[in-house]
């Protein structure tokens, strides 16, 4: 009767433990995001999306050299903001 006690209490710690293992991964991993920050995130991206659609335009008196260019640094500037 002491065997079984013993092998049940040991597989029950064995149980606990592998859960308490999972949930720590879960709660570790990079999908397990707040909504609150998720939100945070959509709004920053939009705001830069806004903006970079006013930085890619053509602006007054401007050559077209000028804007290739100045295109080109917002294109990196863009990516780069949005990692």
């Amino acid at each position: 009767m002491k065997s079984i006690v013993k092998k049940i209490a040991i597989l029950s710690m064995a149980g606990m433990m592998q859960i308490g293992l999972g949930t720590s991964l879960i709660e570790a991993s990079p999908l397990h995001i707040e909504p609150s920050s998720v939100q945070q995130q959509d709004n920053r991206n939009q705001i830069e999306n806004e903006r970079h659609e006013r930085e890619i335009k053509r602006r007054p008196n401007e050559s077209e050299r000028e804007w290739h260019k100045r295109q080109e640094l917002e294109k990196q500037r863009h990516k780069d903001n949005l990692r």
